[in-house]
């Protein structure tokens, strides 16, 4: 029986992460989901959120943008639209993005733009809530 589950992070720019890890934790559609060595497989869509994983006495802690995680008894690979480690994550940048994003929500002039907006949005949260967590 395996101790560990390989974790691999994919974005369309590159392969963020491989490593084998204690526990996996991801905003699944349908809500928050562990994953842990031996787990049942299974596939889930995921929503703008946080992804964590420990290793040891270590949490580490992703932004991800949505995407697809697919879960096997010995590996949990996602496919991410994009995701960054908290320590990678610029605050400025987020931050200039969230005032954007709510300033497009103010101005919306139709569901699309407001939803568009909402999205941007909800990204900048993430990003700035991942990297309270440094």
């Amino acid at each position: 029986m395996a101790d560990k589950i390989l974790l691999e992070i994919v974005t369309p720019e590159k392969k963020l992460l491989s490593e084998e890890v204690d526990i996996v934790v991801a905003p699944g559609e349908e809500g928050e989901f562990g994953a842990l060595p031996n787990h049942i497989p299974f596939l889930s869509k995921l929503r703008v959120g946080e992804l964590r994983y420990r290793k040891g006495t270590t949490t580490t802690h992703v932004a991800i943008m949505g995407g697809y995680a697919e879960v096997l008894p010995d590996q949990v690979t996602v496919l991410a639209s994009a995701a960054e480690e908290a320590a990678h994550i610029d605050v400025v940048r987020a931050k200039a993005a969230r005032e954007r994003a709510e300033r497009r929500l103010k101005e919306a002039k139709d569901r699309y733009e407001f939803a568009v907006a909402e999205a941007a949005l909800q990204r900048a949260l993430a990003r700035l809530r991942i990297a309270e967590k440094k």
